[in-house]
């Protein structure tokens, strides 16, 4: 059996919202071999840290210091285990979501993205929408968020983990 558990964050907005990445969502990256961060980190530091618990994947949000906006893409594209993901910060109106997400990415089986704060976990139609929320900056949610994606015989399964207080 091929199973691949990848850890996803985003909106983390270190320094303004947080010092560090929270020891509350490095927890859950602890026995993941791959780490995605869809935008708005706002260092590259970011990488760093998340770097000791995995490999990292990671796009350029829309509040950047200038390093990082120059060193990630806007999009970008992975396969892992088989499945085919997009990664993006912005992926416009909730009710258009399913329709960009395609649009950007049309041969994707996941699209990751962030942006909102939101936490998005919407698998249909042979295409799995992904939003971590922020480990951060919570905004109007009940808690601060990341997500697991667990991709096994080249299918995707995802969850939002609520973090402890951080």
């Amino acid at each position: 059996m091929n199973v691949h558990h990848i850890g996803i964050i985003s909106d983390t907005h270190i320094p303004a919202r947080a010092t560090r990445v929270p020891d509350a969502a490095l927890r859950h990256f602890e026995d993941v071999e791959l780490i995605l961060h869809v935008g708005d980190l706002s260092v590259l530091a970011v990488l760093d840290q998340l770097a000791a618990y995995a490999p990292v994947e990671a796009v350029c949000g829309n509040i950047e210091e200038p390093e990082v906006t120059a060193a990630l893409p806007i999009t970008r594209e992975l396969v892992v285990g088989g499945c085919r993901i997009g990664l993006v910060h912005i992926l416009g109106e909730p009710a258009h979501y399913r329709r960009t997400a395609r649009q950007q990415f049309p041969s994707a089986r996941v699209v990751v993205f962030g942006h909102s704060h939101v936490p998005v976990n919407e698998d249909a139609e042979e295409l799995l929408l992904l939003n971590p929320g922020s480990a951060t900056h919570r905004r109007r949610q009940p808690a601060h968020t990341i997500a697991l994606l667990e991709i096994r015989d080249g299918q995707p399964r995802a969850e939002i983990r609520t973090l402890d207080e951080v």
